[in-house]
């Protein structure tokens, strides 16, 4: 009898984590297991854009920008908290979100990392499902954040995480 119910509570807990992952607060997952969330809206950047040319090829962790075999992205950290891990279905790419930007906080977009502004013209803008394989920390991003908080979208960010 204990195997059922077992079986049971593991069905509930999935299903629980792919209702809550569908919608815009994800915190409650961090350090869970995988989770599908459908039809996010990703975009691409490079470290040449105009935007981007003061940081260089240097991600917000202070790690170079990662095109191999785990690609970087950037997130808004209170949705998706830095260190998240997650593959976009339909490839084999898998992306760390090691990075964020201003445009990004509060719209659920992720960017996508490219090395040259031809591949992200290429990619430009689709709505993809992904499966996070690996939730980040809100507790790191903050440590990161928190001395950069005199800007506003860092703020932002801040606030978010520190409410939930």
């Amino acid at each position: 009898m204990r195997l059922p119910r077992l079986l049971l509570l593991a069905l509930a807990a999935t299903s629980l984590i792919s209702c809550a992952a569908s919608g815009s607060k994800m915190k409650g997952l961090t350090g869970r297991g995988v989770a599908r969330i459908s039809d996010v809206r990703t975009t691409a950047y490079t470290h040449s854009e105009a935007d981007h040319i003061q940081y260089g090829a240097t991600s917000a962790v202070g790690s170079n920008l990662k095109f191999g075999n785990v690609r970087s992205a950037a997130a808004d950290w209170s949705v998706y908290p830095v260190g998240t891990i997650f593959q976009i279905e339909g490839t084999n790419h898998i992306y760390q979100v090691d990075d964020y930007g201003s445009a990004l906080v509060g719209t659920n977009t992720i960017d996508i990392y490219q090395p040259t502004k031809q591949t992200m013209n290429q990619w430009g803008v689709r709505n993809v499902n992904i499966k996070v394989l690996k939730w980040g920390s809100f507790a790191q991003s903050l440590n990161i954040m928190k001395p950069r908080a005199k800007y506003t979208h860092v703020r932002q960010m801040v606030e978010r995480i520190e409410k939930s």
